[in-house]
């Protein structure tokens, strides 16, 4: 997808020579230190700095200003009256660098205001109070300056346990709160001011947004997460979408799910939907991440597992590699042709076989001389290499985490680019519990 370089903020960092960018969470804390200074100086800014938890500084571009005397900041639904108070509203617009991110070119705001009526601080804990209408608990810090954070228009709200964010709060997550806290903190402490602080982070469009992301899966509804654990967005980053797919299967844990099916990609998820009947939070799209996944189901103790690929993914598999991505190892024709010769191929089809030029193209070779046999020994080896993949890595732990592998019923689904079964392997002796495929 073509990308436009953002005329707001620059990253500087920079990262085998592709442009890095900020996190939402980043950006949410800049408009909320610029919103705190015009509000206490009563002048619009232009742009800010912030620290970042990597130890840098970084400085955003303000995107809009706006400071009003009488905004209304209460609506009492019952007596239809208004409370009003002065705020000041700033904006960044996120730059997610060369990261196929979907936020990139949100605007992400941040409306402030002063309040002392908000319960105050817990010197011991250190988090400040409950705010009103979705709100989020800020870290406060010293000199008095205490800050409660709401979720405004376009910022998802909570609905299921495992996402690490109370259930009925804003999906702003642990980093970001303290980040915009201490943002706030740093701006009055700038001014000489000192008090209680309300911060309101919205993203408009967020709702849009948000339908494109993992939040409905995991039970965000109603806008995006604020999101960020370093404040920099790395192109591409391997990190971030690891920690995504933990959360994903944290989230099923949470919400007692038996069965997740871990897919190795978008069209893979979609097949399988066919054919399982689950909730779509079941279904999680690890990409290259396989083992990762099945660690994650093993540690919370989920007691399936369902691998779902294509023949390129899931002969990689076979062969027992865990991290799948193309750089790292290729498809390998002759394993593939020593499987069908262990289910009876001719010399000449396994010739054809070794000279295949893809996953697909292998597979068009077996179709096409009723080799069929072959696919389900590719995942009998996909079973059998997900459970030594664990085995392996639960070794040197408790003895519990060794007992969870051993316990751990996986099975393997292969589709064709159809969506049809070529073959299907499980550790149980019962099979996978299939439905129908749909017509549709």
């Amino acid at each position: 997808m073509a990308r436009r370089e953002s005329d707001y903020s620059r990253p500087t960092v920079r990262r085998r020579g592709m442009r890095t960018g900020y996190t939402t969470g980043a950006c949410a804390a800049a408009a909320a230190k610029a919103a705190t200074l015009a509000l206490l100086m009563g002048e619009p800014q232009r742009e800010v700095t912030i620290r970042l938890p990597i130890g840098k500084d970084a400085t955003f571009q303000i995107e809009r200003c706006e400071i009003k005397s009488d905004d209304v900041i209460f609506r009492n639904i019952v007596n239809g009256t208004d409370t009003t108070t002065s705020t000041a509203l700033c904006s960044v617009i996120k730059d997610g660098g060369d990261d196929p991110d979907v936020t990139s070119g949100a605007e992400i705001c941040a409306r402030v205001w002063t309040d002392d009526t908000v319960s105050r601080v817990d010197s011991t804990s250190g988090e400040s109070g409950v705010g009103f209408n979705r709100s989020v608990n800020g870290a406060s810090g010293a000199d008095e300056v205490s800050v409660t954070l709401r979720g405004g228009e376009g910022v998802g709200t909570v609905t299921k346990p495992g996402t690490g964010i109370d259930v009925g709060d804003a999906s702003i997550t642990r980093v970001p709160r303290r980040m915009i806290t201490q943002s706030v903190q740093n701006a009055a402490k700038s001014m000489g001011g000192a008090g209680s602080f309300i911060v309101e982070i919205s993203v408009p469009g967020g709702h849009e947004i948000a339908k494109k992301t993992d939040n409905p899966r995991l039970g965000i509804v109603d806008g995006i997460s604020i999101l960020g654990t370093t404040g920099v967005v790395q192109p591409f980053s391997t990190a971030a979408w690891r920690a995504s797919v933990n959360v994903a299967i944290n989230v099923a844990a949470a919400n007692n799910l038996a069965h997740m099916v871990i897919t190795t990609g978008t069209q893979s998820e979609l097949f399988a939907k066919r054919w399982l009947a689950l909730e779509d939070m079941a279904y999680v799209n690890v990409g290259i991440f396989t083992g990762s996944a099945l660690e994650r189901c093993v540690r919370n103790g989920i007691p399936r597992a369902t691998l779902v690929g294509m023949v390129g993914k899931f002969s990689k598999i076979a062969m027992g590699y865990f991290v799948t991505h193309v750089a790292g190892n290729k498809v390998d024709p002759a394993f593939l042709a020593s499987l069908a010769a262990e289910c009876g191929a001719s010399d000449d089809v396994q010739a054809l076989m070794r000279d295949a030029a893809s996953g697909r193209h292998f597979q068009e070779i077996a179709l096409e001389h009723g080799a069929m046999q072959v696919f389900d020994l590719m995942c009998e080896r996909v079973c059998d290499e997900a459970r030594r993949y664990l085995n392996g890595k639960m070794h040197a732990r408790d003895a519990d985490l060794r007992e969870r592998a051993n316990d751990l019923i996986i099975d393997a689904i292969c589709f064709d680019f159809e969506g049809d079964i070529l073959g299907k392997a499980s550790t149980s002796a019962a099979g996978i519990p299939l439905t129908a495929a749909s017509d549709g």
